[in-house]
């Protein structure tokens, strides 16, 4: 029947979407310096995040924007992937890997992915987030004809950091270094 040389494609892992999120905590100037930045990475126009209840200590109000993300699919997402996790010097810790197969990390400084610094802009830390999923993921998420995907099928935290390891020669750390 099947040999072992031959590799299923439907088991392969891909990048989904990248998430790009700039939380500022504020609305304003700051907020809009940091929606230019994510654009000027990305050439999509962000969205921008509302705060969900009022915090007095931080100085937000409900409803108020705080944020802004972007989230980018296809060969640009892979292309800024490798840009952020170049930041990271290509080292993650167990901890930044879900248990659904999705993975995230931070970096706090914008211009260390290649962007030139702009003093009128001021310099931004970001998140990204990494959506991964198998082929036939789709039938999960149709309108018509929608159906269930197999345990089997859904990408775990092993699988992400197995494809992490192999895409990237990345190394996954058990606990961060001091």
């Amino acid at each position: 029947m099947a040999s072992d040389d031959k590799k299923n494609p439907m088991r392969d892992v891909k990048v989904d979407k990248l998430i790009l999120n700039c939380c500022v905590g504020e609305s304003g100037d700051r907020l809009t310096r940091a929606a230019r930045v994510l654009e000027q990475l990305t050439g999509q126009q962000p969205v921008y995040s509302k705060a969900r209840y009022t915090l007095r200590s931080f100085g937000i109000r409900r409803n108020e924007k705080i944020a802004v993300h972007v989230t980018v699919r296809g060969e640009k997402a892979l292309e800024i992937l490798e840009r952020g996790l170049k930041v990271k010097e290509y080292e993650l810790i167990n901890r930044n890997f879900s248990a659904t197969g999705n993975f995230g990390f931070g970096i706090s400084e914008h211009i260390d992915l290649g962007i030139k610094y702009d003093p009128t802009t001021g310099i931004y830390g970001m998140d990204f987030f990494v959506c991964l999923t198998r082929k036939g993921a789709r039938v999960a998420k149709r309108k018509v004809r929608k159906s269930r995907m197999g345990i089997r099928h859904k990408v775990t935290k092993e699988d992400a950091i197995k494809w992490f390891q192999d895409k990237f020669e990345g190394i996954v750390l058990a606990q961060p270094h001091a």
